[in-house]
């Protein structure tokens, strides 16, 4: 995954953290990488050969990639079918944090479809993360009617969770040190725009807003606090 994206030099997308950045990635198209059957929707990029990147990857089944080490670290969530690498075979819901210097030989059989973040840990980070969400329940949120939280990772740097949404609630998006998510399943209403599963979302420090929710209710992936400190292209 990391090569493919190092592969578009000094591209920039969606770059400046203090504004509020949003991709529809169902209305956008696939962009075939040199590796032959694996598909990417970029949604935020800085750097040269060596970025920083959020990207939706689509594998074809029977895509693989060679072992590589993941220099700067990878966090992905599986959005349809079966990841597979060396450590196991991962359905969809399952969050994965593999820390810098880690390696592995990602593929899919039957394919599948990633969210994917690369370059975004602490560079002395080790800890690996494998969960399966399906195993999981969420918690209800004590301080905001109409939502569920299941917890995924929390640090110093950043809180990921997954969030449940009734319908018809107004939910409050706090972003007081940045905050980005993806939709799931279902939809809301967010600076007069509808987000739809596959919209992603990335909210400047302090720029606290409000979703409302639609009639079936949402389910989205959530980072906070990761923009504490403005994010900067990784050294080669």
């Amino acid at each position: 995954m990391q090569s493919f994206l190092q592969g578009i030099n000094a591209l920039e997308l969606n770059s400046d953290f203090n504004k509020r950045s949003v991709v529809h990635s169902a209305q956008t198209d696939w962009i075939a990488s040199p590796m032959p059957g694996v598909d990417r929707r970029m949604l935020d990029r800085i750097g040269d050969e060596v970025a920083r990147a959020t990207s939706i990857v689509r594998y074809a089944p029977n895509s693989k990639f060679s072992s590589h080490v993941h220099t700067g670290g990878e966090e992905f969530l599986v959005l349809d079918g079966v990841f597979q690498d060396e450590h196991g075979d991962f359905p969809a819901g399952s969050y994965i944090r593999n820390p810098p210097q880690s390696s592995h030989t990602p593929g899919s059989e039957p394919g599948c479809t990633i969210f994917v973040k690369l370059w975004q840990f602490d560079l002395d980070d080790r800890t690996h993360v494998r969960i399966d969400t399906n195993k999981m329940r969420a918690i209800p949120d004590a301080d905001r009617a109409g939502v569920e939280v299941m917890p995924l990772f929390k640090d110093d740097r950043e809180d990921v969770v997954l969030e449940m949404w009734s319908s018809g609630s107004s939910v409050a998006l706090s972003a007081t040190h940045g905050l980005e998510l993806l939709v799931l399943e279902g939809s809301f209403e967010e600076g007069g725009e509808a987000f739809q599963p596959g919209s992603w979302l990335r909210l400047p420090v302090e720029a606290n807003s409000t979703a409302a929710v639609g009639a079936d209710g949402a389910k989205v992936w959530i980072k906070r606090d990761h923009l504490a400190e403005t994010p900067t292209a990784p050294k080669a």
